[in-house]
């Protein structure tokens, strides 16, 4: 673990980091969340519909219809893949910061170092059939009885209209306390109604085998577990937000956000780092064993090495 002290105007602030955990970006954390936490996953089915699939390129994978009766309701080629669900949509979290309103998606990402911890935030994040993905869009979580499935044997149900769906019975405990910890890390409101909803959920369906080891996963490269799993915290009506994950905000201006710039590329085999200039195999590793690292300070604190070709 690596502290990283910051002097400001108002005194000494502390900004703990994960040197070998935390993902600096979106697209690091798809990467982390295939090689470590849903790296033999792949039989045991994607979030929302539990469809089979293997690994294709860097996070992606194929999925096999045959394995859970998929059935594709619009967009072929999204639901042929998997991608990753941010369960708390990142419309939602996104529109609570000022970058926002600025820019949008793209403008929080770049400039937003909070916003960039969201997005990255293994905790929220799953591998879900392409065309779920597309279908669930931004829509809030709540009960669909008259609703009818649309995805073949999949138990999604989904209302355009109503800008709403609904999840299978087997993850709504685990969606409910995704929702909390992501509002109560990053200090976000959540509606009296959906606050009922998930509730409701969280103790009608506690947390299985996985959902644990997946939190024990996730903390080993997080630096930290989701509490709401382990039963550290509970949700009320009326809950008071630790926001924890708003440290960041402490960081002066100046400091680049983790998205800028090319990251440091470790090998998950040989534990060797290349860096993005002055090292000629940076463009070769392979994307299946590719580690990344903001820091070359991160990579070392992880075990890794500096390739010997590096000049």
């Amino acid at each position: 673990m690596i502290a990283l002290k910051w002097c400001v105007s108002v005194g000494l602030m502390v900004l703990t980091l994960g040197a070998w955990a935390a993902p600096a970006s979106f697209e690091q954390a798809k990467t982390v969340s295939r090689q470590h936490v849903y790296h033999d996953r792949t039989e045991s089915g994607t979030f929302y519909c539990g469809c089979n699939w293997q690994w294709v390129g860097r996070s992606g994978g194929r999925v096999d219809f045959s394995s859970c009766g998929y059935e594709v309701r619009a967009q072929e080629r999204r639901a042929q893949r998997t991608e990753w669900e941010h369960i708390v949509p990142a419309s939602n979290f996104g529109r609570a910061r000022q970058c926002w309103q600025e820019g949008g998606r793209r403008n929080c990402t770049r400039s937003d170092p909070v916003f960039g911890a969201m997005e990255a935030d293994l905790h929220n994040l799953t591998p879900a059939v392409g065309e779920i993905n597309a279908d669930r869009s931004n829509y809030n979580f709540g009960m669909l009885p008259g609703a009818s499935h649309q995805h073949g044997a999949c138990s999604f149900k989904v209302d355009f209209q109503q800008r709403t769906a609904e999840p299978p019975d087997r993850v709504k405990g685990q969606i409910a306390r995704i929702y909390f910890y992501m509002h109560d890390r990053y200090d976000l409101p959540m509606s009296n109604q959906q606050q009922h909803l998930l509730m409701a959920w969280d103790s009608q369906y506690p947390p299985s085998e996985w959902e644990f080891e997946r939190n024990k996963r996730i903390a080993q490269h997080m630096g930290h577990g989701n509490p709401f799993v382990t039963r550290e915290r509970a949700w009320s009506i009326g809950h008071r937000n630790h926001a924890e994950g708003l440290v960041s905000d402490q960081i002066p201006q100046g400091a680049p956000p983790a998205s800028v710039g090319r990251t440091i590329r470790g090998n998950i085999n040989s534990k060797v780092y290349h860096l993005p200039t002055g090292c000629p195999s940076y463009g070769r590793v392979s994307d299946a064993n590719i580690v990344e690292f903001e820091k070359e300070a991160y990579a070392v604190a992880a075990g890794y090495r500096k390739a010997g070709n590096c000049r």
